[in-house]
Parts: C-alpha cells; sequence; structure tokens
C-alpha cells in the first residue's frame, strides 16, 4: 500500500504533519527529512524544480522518514507520466474544479485499462526495471491528492470525491483566500467558514482532507475545523523566519538609543 495513503488511515492515531520545500534544493530536503516531519510537498508549481531536480530531491528525500508528496505544475498528462517515471508515487494537483478533471488527474497516474499513463520499463519507477511485474502492480501503489482551491471547487467535493482513485483533499487557503477577495487574509471568517464547511462535507464521505498555513498557530485553527492532515510553513518560509530573527537579535545587542528597523515579516502562505 502507498505509505502516504497509510498514513492518512492511521490519522485518528496522530496527525500527519507536513511543510513545503520550495528551496529545490536536495540537501535542504534532506535536512528537513530529518527534523521531524512525516511529509513533505516537493513543490514543482511554484518553484524552479525541473524533472532532474525533481530527481534529486526524492532520492535526498528518500534517505529520510519524511514521506514525499509532489505537487505537479498543472493536471497535464505528459508532466505525471514523468513525475510517476522519475519516482514520484503520491501526487498533488493543483486547481482542480470539478470531477471532469478529477478524472483525468486519475487517469493520468495509472496504466491502461484503469488509465492512460504511457508504458516505459526502463526508470526509477520500477527500480530500473527490477520490480516483479510492475506494469500489473504500480496503480495500487499510488495516491492521488486533488486540491481545492476555489469557491466553485468546494462547490464541487462531493462529485469529485466521488471520482474512483481519488484518494485525498486538499484545500489550498491561499489561492481560496485571493478568488474570495480577500487576498492573503488566510484566516478571514469568509474562508475559514468555506474550509470549515469541505472539512465537514469530506468528513461526511469518509474522505481525507488537509491543507497548509504558514505558523503553527494558523495550522493549529485548520487542525481544530477539522482538516486531517496539515502543512506548516515550507523550507523557505522557516529559514526566513529564523534569519530575520537572528539579524534582529544581533542588531539589539549593541542597540542605539533609536535601533534600526526591522525587516518586514515573511508574508504568504508558507
Amino acid at each position: 500500500m502507498n505509505a502516504f495513503a497509510r498514513m492518512l488511515q492511521a490519522r485518528s492515531q496522530a496527525i500527519p504533519v507536513g511543510t513545503w520545500i520550495m528551496s529545490a534544493s536536495p540537501l535542504v530536503a534532506e535536512a528537513v527529512g530529518l527534523a521531524g516531519f512525516d511529509w513533505a510537498v516537493l513543490d514543482m508549481e511554484h518553484t524552479p524544480l525541473d524533472m532532474m531536480d525533481l530527481v534529486h530531491l526524492l532520492q535526498a528525500v528518500g534517505n529520510t522518514p519524511m514521506q514525499p508528496v509532489v505537487r505537479v505544475p498543472w493536471n497535464d498528462t505528459v508532466t505525471v507520466k514523468r513525475v510517476l517515471d522519475a519516482g514520484a508515487r503520491t501526487l498533488l494537483f493543483p486547481f482542480i474544479q470539478n470531477a471532469e478533471e478529477a478524472a483525468r488527474a486519475v487517469a493520468a497516474m495509472r496504466y491502461p485499462p484503469e488509465g492512460v499513463r504511457g508504458m516505459a520499463g526502463m526508470g526509477r519507477a520500477s527500480r530500473f526495471g527490477t520490480t516483479p511485474d510492475y506494469f500489473r502492480t504500480a496503480n495500487a501503489g499510488l495516491c492521488a491528492v486533488l486540491q481545492l482551491e476555489t469557491v466553485e471547487a468546494i462547490g464541487q467535493l462531493e462529485a469529485i470525491a466521488a471520482v474512483p482513485g481519488v484518494d485525498a483533499l486538499f484545500v489550498g487557503p491561499g489561492d481560496l483566500s485571493g478568488t474570495m477577495g480577500h487576498v492573503g487574509d488566510l484566516t478571514h471568517p469568509a474562508v475559514m467558514a468555506q474550509m470549515a464547511d469541505a472539512a465537514r462535507r469530506a468528513h461526511a464521505l469518509g474522505m481525507p482532507i488537509g491543507t497548509v498555513g504558514g505558523t503553527p498557530e494558523t495550522v493549529a485553527r485548520y487542525r481544530a475545523i477539522g482538516y486531517d492532515f496539515v502543512a506548516a510553513a515550507s523550507d523557505l518560509g522557516l529559514l526566513m523566519r529564523a534569519a530575520q530573527a537572528a539579524a534582529k537579535a544581533l542588531r539589539e545587542i549593541d542597540a542605539p538609543v533609536a535601533p534600526a528597523a526591522s525587516p518586514a515579516p515573511v508574508q504568504g502562505a508558507y
């Protein structure tokens, strides 16, 4: 069974805690993988990651207990094929709006007759051809997580979740807040109401649902309204906050009467 899917099934025992990898650095990803997170999104949507970079990240995270979830840049069959061939087994699809798009994402992940994934026997996915009967067994080891990022998508939650092969849902509060007219205000009451509604309806279906927040305090609020797996910040976000705090502390060691202004805090979802 897919390790991430198994983690979601055991969420009643311990909430899977994750983060985002945005630095595109294998060394940083490997270090974060040893910091105690259960899973991390290797993000290809908003980072400069290309395919070889992704291979290096998967190799690095493979040396740690942290489970990789690869966010593909878009719901594109060719990209999905290449990401899976590179060795990814759990994919996060951004901006899924309806059941048709959900079905297209699932089909792109699976070999025929269940899907349309092209077959290649020599690659990381099959351990370079050494996995016995790989083409017949690969579909069962994959996990599809679909991201809902608009009010319209949340309105289609039941239809999206009903598509065979959808394993989990994920609400993106950044884009959701923007499409609702509350740009940057990820915990605006109207945004939180939409997120709470999504969690309630997912639970009614028995479908795991996750999200991401910029700080542990924000994530705690999402957890309180029912989110089953949560990510906090990112490698770059954690780095920048620690760097800013260190720079501020150093300035204050021998601060003049009127200390220099501190840098603006890091903004954004993570």
